[in-house]
């Protein structure tokens, strides 16, 4: 069930919210369980068994290891951490990587890192092991970040699956956070997704040099708000049932250098991979060296997590060597000046996403002889002037997205979300969120393929 769909906001979710606000306190969590695994049935009906057992494996392994961690550490404290890790990323290597699956199950790389997070915290004496199997059923399978994340630890949430509650400044601010979450996905990321659904249709060797850089750009501030909208969404739903889910994304575009970027993009994800996977093999404290060799660990399974084929690769390898390049030498060039750093970053980012973009291999090198024509051979059939007519359609679309990719639309809405102003803002964007969900096709969010 896709959030930015009327199924989800008209009758799934009014019908939950009433039936949890009405339940006993005690009996929160089960609604919610219960809720969630009925949200994710609704289209994932045949992979809704591997859910609930990745919750009862994960319970089982964390109580053994739990209780021998409070008779002192052990090896088979370190037996059971590896088995229940095998069970978790196997099943992941299984439908993602082994091309025996026919299909990706919803949401499997991100609740199998979630749950990792959990048996490894559990296993370094972090966090106690949850005694609750609904409680821990809960937290894995909450709707709000159930598919798409962000990425959440127990500890942050431990204290609200115990108790919480929800007051109306906390439903008004959830409820407001949706919206704006919806505005960012079928206002912004929808509309100008459809430039980019345009250059794919004419085929990356019939497009100018113009018209590729209109796509580059277009996709960035695409899959930007696009998942940006996913994770504001989650923070609201999260909101209105008691819970505070982190922030993923904070303006990204607005970064320096690409190091920085990653630091504001995706941030649970970059942060899952820095305590689990970087720090472990140590960090930055042995040296440049070993610093570079653990960078490259993290980006190529970074890489992989996001998918097998070779598009990937190219796109974490490019990336590596921007973040190699600028340990060595050129962080300090971009620190000096103010201007320098961002123009760096609009040009390099959106470079990369198109191997992210562009899953044949071939067809992005010739993207790339498009957007450098003086590195290849010009193609025959390129219409010099095809750029036009889509600048005349899409410049209001980048207008918004460029404004929106900067802190002020968020600021100016902090002083103002209290005051008639903000409500009166958000119900435009309700507005228009529901005239374009009325008018467009389910377009389902795009880090759902992950």
């Amino acid at each position: 069930m896709v959030f930015s769909s009327f199924s989800f906001l008209f009758r799934f979710l009014p019908v939950f919210l009433i039936i949890y606000y009405l339940t006993p306190v005690r009996f929160k969590n089960l609604v919610l369980f219960a809720g969630s695994i009925a949200f994710y049935t609704v289209g994932e009906a045949e992979y809704v068994i591997l859910l609930a057992g990745c919750v009862l494996v994960n319970y089982l392994f964390a109580r053994l290891m739990y209780r021998d961690y409070m008779e002192g550490r052990g090896t088979k404290q370190k037996v059971l951490l590896v088995l229940a890790l095998v069970y978790d990323f196997g099943l992941l290597f299984f439908f993602k990587y082994s091309g025996f699956a026919e299909e990706l199950p919803l949401g499997i790389s991100f609740y199998t890192f979630q749950i990792a997070a959990y048996i490894i915290d559990v296993y370094r004496g972090k966090v106690p092991a949850e005694r609750s199997f609904v409680k821990l059923g809960t937290y894995l399978t909450m709707f709000p970040q159930l598919v798409a994340g962000p990425i959440i630890n127990y500890s942050e949430v431990r204290s609200a699956l115990n108790h919480r509650r929800v007051t109306i400044e906390q439903f008004e601010d959830g409820l407001k956070t949706l919206i704006i979450g919806l505005g960012a996905k079928v206002i912004i990321a929808d509309r100008i997704g459809l430039l980019w659904n345009h250059v794919r249709m004419i085929g990356v060797s019939s497009i100018s040099t113009q018209l590729a850089w209109m796509g580059a750009f277009a996709y960035s501030l695409e899959l930007y708000f696009d998942f940006a909208g996913y994770s504001l969404m989650a923070r609201g739903l999260g909101s209105m049932l008691g819970f505070k889910i982190p922030v993923n994304f904070r303006h990204p575009y607005m970064a320096k250098s690409v190091s920085e970027f990653w630091r504001r993009w995706h941030i649970t994800l970059g942060r899952w991979f820095r305590e689990y996977v970087y720090i472990p093999l140590g960090g930055n404290r042995r040296g440049r060296a070993r610093t570079f060799f653990n960078l490259f660990v993290v980006w190529a399974l970074t890489a992989l997590w996001h998918g097998s084929s070779g598009n990937f690769l190219i796109w974490g390898a490019s990336l590596l060597c921007a973040l190699a390049a600028e340990k060595l030498f050129l962080q300090r060039f971009l620190e000096r000046s103010r201007v320098i750093g961002h123009v760096y970053v609009l040009f390099v980012v959106p470079l990369t996403w198109m191997a992210f973009a562009i899953t044949d291999i071939r067809e992005i090198w010739i993207y790339m002889t498009r957007l450098f024509p003086f590195f290849g051979r010009t193609a025959v059939a390129v219409n010099a002037r095809d750029y036009i007519q889509p600048a005349k359609d899409y410049w209001p679309l980048f207008a918004l997205g460029i404004l929106f990719s900067t802190p002020l639309p968020s600021e100016i809405y902090r002083r103002i979300r209290r005051r008639w102003a903000g409500s009166i803002a958000v119900a435009v964007i309700l507005a228009l969120g529901v005239y374009y969900l009325t008018i467009s096709t389910n377009n389902p969010f795009m880090y759902f393929n992950f």
